[in-house]
């Protein structure tokens, strides 16, 4: 008798506990999705991909976090704007994601360099975290070539010189 209900105690422990790692994990207490919000909120990310993050000093809620922004960056590649990060990780494959960003190469001023420089653990918290936070936004206004015109606002960068 006594076999039985140690039995049947050990199938109730083992469902109770797969029951509360469920519940933890879609309250977002995976660590690679903690991880990837440390990598946001030290690497700049937000600087740039958060409209109005760097001139509030941080201080907008998470949840209009890497939306994009329309403010373009010009200079001599032409005018760019901060991608809204949680549409395009949406199209991607956390695989196709690290593949990609590995070997990125983009327009000034986005530094990716220093994407390409994360570890592929970085990379795939990075990831789990920008398709946590889930769509929103509009897309960044598209790319304007160095002879077009592109409307305001906009940095203007100086013609490095000769």
């Amino acid at each position: 008798m006594k076999l039985t209900s140690l039995v049947v105690s050990a199938g109730m422990l083992a469902a109770l506990s797969g029951q509360a790692w469920a519940a933890a994990g879609s309250h977002g207490t995976d660590p690679a999705i903690e991880r990837g919000r440390y990598i946001v909120r030290t690497a700049g990310c937000n600087d740039c991909h958060t409209r109005q993050y760097a001139e509030r000093g941080g201080d907008i809620p998470e949840a209009q976090w890497l939306v994009g922004d329309a403010l373009g960056w010009r200079g001599p590649w032409g005018t760019t704007y901060p991608t809204n990060l949680r549409l395009y990780m949406q199209g991607l494959s956390e695989r196709e994601w690290v593949e990609k960003a590995q070997t990125l190469a983009t327009r000034p001023p986005m530094p990716w360099f220093n994407v390409r420089a994360m570890s592929e653990r970085d990379l795939r918290a990075l990831y789990r975290y920008v398709r946590h936070l889930g769509a929103a936004g509009a897309p960044a206004p598209a790319y304007v070539p160095p002879d077009g015109n592109p409307s305001q606002p906009y940095v203007q960068f100086p013609v490095p010189p000769k």
